[in-house]
């Protein structure tokens, strides 16, 4: 599945990181029978496995429903919380990818390969860094 870039191409190239966010109809979701879903745990697994084989992954999650979720907003030095998704839509964040390319299109490659992007949208992001006094730093502090 993965022979199509060799690990040592990769990591001599200057990686760059993106997120891909995963939105899918949470309803279709929970609809779908037990082994499908089993089946799709299942490639997702894998398809972590061979970014993880040629140095291309950098976490992974599946989220749990927008429902469980909670908004929080601070004003004037205030807290507010609501519960539930920020937008009403029928898709919603049910995963991300965050991982290491070339570039935009290797990146946009890599999250066509997601196994959920059949079944609804994956968004794919570049991240920045966070520029502080001039200098470029990456906000993640994470060792690999």
């Amino acid at each position: 599945m993965w022979n199509w870039l060799a690990k040592d191409s990769f990591e001599d190239a200057m990686a760059m990181r993106y997120l891909c966010l995963i939105y899918l109809d949470e309803d279709r979701l929970g609809q779908m029978p037990g082994a499908e879903m089993n089946a799709l745990n299942a490639s997702h697994l894998e398809f972590n496995d061979g970014l993880l084989s040629v140095g291309q992954f950098v976490e992974a999650e599946a989220l749990e429903p927008a429902r469980s979720t909670a908004l929080v907003r601070v004003r004037n030095g205030r807290a507010s919380v609501t519960d539930g998704p920020f937008a009403e839509t029928k898709e919603q964040v049910a995963g991300f990818y965050f991982i290491e390319a070339r570039d935009f299109n290797e990146a946009i490659r890599l999250a066509a390969r997601i196994p959920a992007a059949s079944l609804g949208a994956v968004e794919v992001r570049p991240c920045r860094d966070l520029v502080v006094d001039g200098v470029a730093r990456r906000a993640s502090r994470k060792v690999r």
